[in-house]
């Protein structure tokens, strides 16, 4: 079986003989699987091919022969300044994913990684804009010209509905139920929820809808919600490209990614009082600790205003 094929920023070392097959098999496994990323079974890739180059250099002969030992050696390994936590947790996911595979096929009689315990990972309370600066943002791409409608269309879902950008970039007219508010979404693992699309977004949209879309319309076009010049669906690169544009427009002088917009869609509805449970179901987090991050926000939002208006804190 020919070796699945990387990307070129990704130039693993290639798995040893002994250990190439059974890799090969599984990564070729999670190519069919409908919706995983290609960035999942790359790094997968990568990172089994990395393992399995560590154990045959110590005289490892193949998967059945591994220890829980040699697969704590192998992280432990790693854990000298070249990678950070979260690198290292991605690693030991992928050697964790592939030993079930492993007993699945009875390759292995037991998985090796049961008693591995990984790195702690420090939780990142992700950034958000404020209400004022969402605002700023959202009125920058101004007139009436189609690619102005097209891209305060796509700022006001982005924000009305928490999308992932990958999910925005792909929606098409199916998916979108303009009368009744709401989108139906394909998030990670093609699990589908329903989003509410709300009143600024609608019109929005059914601007761009009436009198933007048709001028960016092709004969090869699809069913894409959002479309470039060439009249084909934007990509992530170009939807990065939109949001920097007008937050730059904006004056918004910190860096604002795309992703951003998602996390100040799920922190202003907490502030506001909605429901965890609604925001993590909007969201299409399958955990509620996950969602529970924003939470961690909005204390610190309020710890925040009370060091800086509070006259007993005031020297």
């Amino acid at each position: 079986m020919a070796r699945p094929i990387r990307s070129r920023r990704d130039a693993p070392s290639k798995a040893p003989p002994a250990f190439a097959g059974d890799i090969d098999a599984f990564i070729g496994g999670l190519q069919h699987q409908r919706g995983l990323p290609f960035n999942t079974w790359s790094n997968y890739q990568r990172d089994l091919d990395q393992c399995a180059s560590f154990l045959a250099k110590h005289g490892v002969a193949g998967w059945p022969a591994v220890t829980g030992a040699m697969a704590t050696a192998w992280i432990h390994s790693l854990g000298n300044g070249r990678y950070n936590a979260a690198s290292l947790a991605r690693k030991l996911t992928a050697l964790r994913v592939f030993a079930r595979h492993l007993v699945r096929e009875n390759v292995c009689t037991e998985d090796f990684t049961v008693l591995i315990s990984g790195p702690k990972l420090a939780r990142r309370i992700p950034g958000t804009l404020s209400a004022e600066e969402v605002s700023r943002l959202l009125a920058a791409p101004s007139g009436g010209e189609a690619p102005a409608l097209r891209d305060r269309a796509l700022l006001e879902l982005f924000y009305s509905s928490g999308l992932r950008v990958s999910e925005l970039a792909g929606l098409t007219l199916q998916q979108l139920d303009l009368e009744g508010g709401f989108l139906r979404v394909f998030g990670k693992g093609s699990k589908e929820r329903v989003v509410p699309v709300g009143g600024r977004a609608r019109e929005a949209l059914a601007s761009w809808l009436t009198a933007g879309r048709p001028r960016f319309v092709k004969k090869a076009t699809g069913s894409q919600l959002f479309l470039n010049n060439r009249g084909t669906a934007l990509s992530r690169v170009m939807l990065w490209m939109i949001v920097k544009k007008y937050a730059k427009r904006a004056g918004i002088v910190r860096n604002v990614k795309p992703h951003l917009l998602r996390h100040s869609f799920a922190t202003h509805l907490l502030g506001g009082g909605a429901d965890l449970r609604a925001i993590q179901e909007m969201l299409g987090h399958a955990n509620i600790a996950t969602t529970q991050i924003y939470t961690a926000v909005e204390s610190k939002r309020l710890v925040d205003h009370h060091a800086k208006f509070h006259p007993r804190n005031k020297s």
